[in-house]
């Protein structure tokens, strides 16, 4: 972490929105609005899971439920960060600081793709295999198959992260973006960069084509089968729910493809912002309704608990 002068980095700057005092504070409201909303969808879903024994039981509410955790965390390390940088307009973050966000954030990126191959298989098994479904997607299979996307993904990075803090970084310390991102803190280290941006792109990509290839080939298994099944109403009603998973699907690849195939340079640094603002603070709010809040199992699920209540 050493300049040509010797000095050390010991903080960076995050350029973030910029604009002046009504454009922050319209921002500062939405993703303020943006967040609580999100934290308050994933709390009803967790605890609809948990008070009603009915869903408590299904494996994929199960899943839901540990998705929905996921999203609170995924989203906690970035959104209070920008509404921070929002209020205070210096953007400065510590090197320390800087890296742990980086580790965290891709590491919660990480686990959502493994997340997202277990809806995948769930579903594929639902559907596909349903005599042998609740056997193999147990409840302690799916905890299984949970720890050890938590576990994956918080290891996946590691060596990345470890080997770009270590690189020296010359100049200016000004990160053109709203968090620390690889691709800007890499712009400004000192050359050559080593095996540093290798395990990076090997990381990223490894976990992004590997996840969001089997995620396609079992959603098409999935439709090919429903497209030969002779009961209308279950095909419709199994339709309906796979299209809400390709949904999430959809949204999350189609982000991240974003804002990573997106051409580098100044010019188009408004863009990525506005992709990383899509992925990190509009996806996760979306994502409740689209999986739980428009499913009937859900509906009735709130339904019961409320007149529980009452």
């Amino acid at each position: 972490m050493e300049l040509a002068n010797r000095t050390t980095v010991e903080e960076f700057i995050l350029l973030g929105f910029g604009g002046g005092h009504q454009k922050r504070f319209l921002l500062f409201s939405l993703f303020t609005i943006l967040y609580m909303l999100t934290i308050a969808e994933n709390v009803i879903i967790i605890t609809l899971v948990l008070l009603d024994t009915r869903l408590a039981r299904l494996p994929m509410y199960i899943l839901l439920s540990n998705f929905s955790w996921l999203e609170m965390c995924y989203v906690t390390a970035t959104v209070p960060r920008m509404l921070f940088d929002l209020a205070s307009p210096d953007g400065t973050i510590s090197f320390h600081a800087c890296f742990f966000q980086f580790y965290v954030f891709f590491s919660l990126g990480s686990t959502e793709c493994f997340f997202l191959s277990i809806m995948a298989l769930d579903r594929y098994l639902a559907i596909c295999h349903p005599l042998r479904y609740l056997q193999v997607m147990s409840p302690n299979s799916c905890y299984a198959l949970m720890g050890a996307s938590w576990i994956l993904g918080f290891l996946w990075h590691i060596i990345p992260v470890t080997l770009i803090s270590r690189l020296s970084f010359c100049g200016s310390n000004v990160i053109e973006h709203l968090l620390c991102d690889p691709g800007p803190i890499l712009s400004l280290a000192c050359q050559p960069l080593g095996n540093a941006l290798f395990f990076c792109q090997m990381a990223m990509n490894s976990v992004v084509l590997g996840n969001f290839f089997f995620v396609v080939l079992s959603y098409a298994i999935v439709i090919v089968t429903l497209m030969k099944t002779s009961s209308q109403g279950n095909r419709r009603k199994a339709f309906s729910t796979v299209s809400f998973h390709l949904m999430v699907v959809t949204l999350f690849y189609g982000s991240v493809a974003g804002v990573y195939l997106i051409p580098g340079g100044e010019s188009q640094s408004d863009l990525t912002k506005a992709v990383t603002v899509f992925y990190t603070a509009i996806t996760p709010f979306l994502n409740p309704l689209i999986y739980c809040l428009r499913n009937e199992q859900v509906k009735e699920a709130l339904g019961r608990l409320l007149r529980r209540r009452m």
